[in-house]
């Protein structure tokens, strides 16, 4: 099935086998088809009324390769090209989606508030860095109880070291990766063993090296501005073609890959002032897509607008995203555990802050930051938690610390538990960071494999700007060199050695309690309490919706005792104790004699 949200962009081979070859290149007079093999060819393209140029190819092989030459003025890939495999700078090639044997007809999309979410960077989660090394972990995850994995961007980016969000080609799939057949097989296997697979996409800037979208149309404007490259063209003249485009990359994903869900890169850096925002256009086409295909989708959106507004629906004025990332709980929770982070994210740093975190989401509701200078952000108590995807550790708040550094080289192994509970206890999709759930120790570094040299060296320079506040005279590690990749590369070896397995461990035992435990399936906020019992400790009350079933974590950062008495008329079973390294649990507590160990998490049901 050809979904009708579908549109004509890059090539395809359709049922009659022909190659359709498609580009939006409005302001051109005319485009060449350039076949470059097997056998040269040159074929004039005809225009159409909206701007594109098409023409259909009766006897062009799989794998043919070829450009498009707009005006005559010299040969460039498609920009909607669905594998580079010659690089950013080589043809494009003609992708056969026919031919793949697919082997999850039965596959059924997880619920987001049944994911456990895995984020990965496809380089450096296995030695050899590609779509079929991933697959012989995909069980090692599924017994720690992962059944969703969000892969960092793919799109096709220069040199083969990146952290994907500098693509240049948003269709095509990374060549050092593996390339379209490789991401298919990976897909296939983790629909086999039930794992839904969500791909990290970008629409907010492209890369610097190898963008030949501007050779083609007005894809970007000067009327906004990004941190990361110039603003995409979503309002302004010749803009259709623009949003086309990108609502097309969404179901592309969907339809070609069997992708069960997108988060969106950093949807606030999208700019869009007309009438029908282009988040809110991406997100119609994917529902319309889902009920074609009756196969569900989960569009997650990362912003930093502490705005409900991205995930309420169309008809309330939202953009209509099922989730988006809750920064806020990271950042109250990450200077809970680690108070030098406060240097980082001046804004945190109280219990009551993590309290309004579990309890509401966003921590910011309309107060004045120092970061920002100004009030920022509205109150979203009261919406759903499966709404927010919760998390202490990712891509960016690894990536973006001084030298890569994780939790598990800032924090002993005693609050590396404290963290997972408090993480895989809160009322949100909790999503763990490759390597957390055992306490990984190598960094996550930013790295590059540009070939571009007064390029290479605009990034070290603004790697250095960036970090002059935390390193001082210290240079952060060159992202252009080979040993800052390698640095990163996950020691699996680790899973299965001395503490490192003591805190798998205690994830499995987590993920299984958030399964099985009936207060931890209610996501409604009026569920959840918070009670402060010290400027380091908290108890966290979740209750299922008869408030009948309750589950009791009590967490205490200091390096103290701290005396605590349970509610009275509660038989209180203790279910996890992070002080013993392989907890049984399962014992009856006393309420009126308990002292919280230092540094502990002690988890508790009732009977009752």
């Amino acid at each position: 099935m050809n979904p009708t949200v579908l549109l004509p962009h890059g090539c395809h081979i359709g049922t009659d086998k022909a190659c359709h070859f498609s580009v939006w290149a409005p302001l051109k007079k005319e485009v060449i088809l350039h076949i470059v093999s097997p056998e040269e060819r040159l074929i004039p393209m005809e225009r159409s009324n909206e701007g594109y140029f098409q023409v259909t190819v009766e006897d062009c092989p799989p794998a043919a390769r070829y450009y498009f030459n707009p005006d005559r003025a010299g040969d460039l890939p498609d920009p909607a090209s669905h594998f580079q495999p010659e690089g950013v700078h080589g043809p494009s090639a003609v992708v056969d989606h026919t031919t793949f044997e697919w082997s999850d007809s039965g596959w059924e999309n997880p619920g987001l508030q049944d994911l456990i979410l895995y984020e990965l960077h496809v380089g450096t989660f296995t030695e050899a860095g590609t779509f079929d090394a991933i697959i012989p972990r995909l069980e090692d995850l599924l017994a720690t109880g992962i059944n969703a994995i969000e892969i960092m961007p793919v799109a096709q980016f220069s040199g083969n070291r990146n952290w994907g969000y500098d693509g240049v080609f948003p269709y095509a799939v990374q060549d050092s990766y593996g390339g379209p057949e490789g991401l298919k097989r990976l897909v296939n296997a983790c629909h086999r063993l039930g794992i839904a697979v969500i791909l990290d996409v970008v629409y907010n800037h492209l890369g610097p090296e190898g963008n030949r979208l501007p050779q083609f149309g007005p894809y970007f404007t000067d009327a906004y501005k990004t941190p990361w490259g110039d603003a995409i063209n979503f309002d302004g003249p010749w803009s259709d073609g623009v949003r086309d485009y990108f609502a097309s990359n969404a179901i592309h994903w969907f339809h070609h890959y069997h992708i069960d869900g997108l988060r969106l890169d950093a949807i606030h850096a999208i700019f869009d002032n007309g009438a029908v925002h282009i988040l809110q256009r991406i997100n119609e086409a994917a529902d319309q897509y889902a009920q074609q295909t009756e196969k569900s989708v989960h569009m997650i959106a990362e912003s930093d607008l502490n705005a409900p507004r991205v995930i309420q629906n169309f008809k309330a004025g939202g953009y209509g995203f099922d989730a988006q990332w809750l920064d806020d709980f990271h950042h109250a929770l990450f200077v809970a555990l680690y108070p030098e982070g406060k240097d980082r994210y001046e804004d945190f740093g109280t219990v009551e802050q993590l309290a309004k975190a579990y309890t509401d989401g966003f921590v910011y509701s309309g107060e004045y930051t120092k970061a920002r200078k100004r009030k920022y952000g509205a109150s979203s108590a009261g919406i759903p938690g499966f709404k927010f995807v919760a998390f202490i550790q990712n891509h960016d708040q690894v990536g973006n610390h001084k030298n890569g550094e994780r939790l598990s080289v800032q924090l002993p192994d005693s609050h590396l538990r404290i963290a997972a509970a408090a993480l895989l206890l809160a009322p949100y999709i909790p999503m763990l960071f490759m390597g957390e759930e055992y306490g990984e120790e190598r960094p996550f570094l930013y790295f590059t494999s540009h070939s571009d040299e007064q390029l290479v060296e605009l990034v070290r320079e603004g790697r250095k700007e960036e970090f002059g506040h935390w390193l001082g005279e210290e240079d952060p590690p060159d992202p252009q060199a080979e040993s800052t990749f390698r640095a990163c590369v996950l020691d699996w070896s680790k899973r299965t050695q001395g503490k490192h397995r003591h805190l798998l461990a205690w994830h499995r035992r987590l993920i299984h309690l958030r399964r099985s435990h009936v207060a931890l399936q209610n996501f409604n906020k009026t569920g959840t309490q918070v009670d402060v019992l010290s400027e380091h400790a908290w108890a966290l009350l979740r209750q299922d919706e008869t408030e009948k079933s309750q589950l009791l974590a009590l967490f205490n950062l200091s390096d103290q005792p701290l005396p605590h008495t349970l509610p009275q008329n509660t038989t209180w079973i203790c279910l996890l104790d992070s002080t013993v390294p392989d907890p049984e649990g399962g014992h009856t507590v006393n309420p009126d004699s308990l002292t919280l160990p230092p540094a502990s998490v002690l988890v508790f049901a009732s009977t009752t």
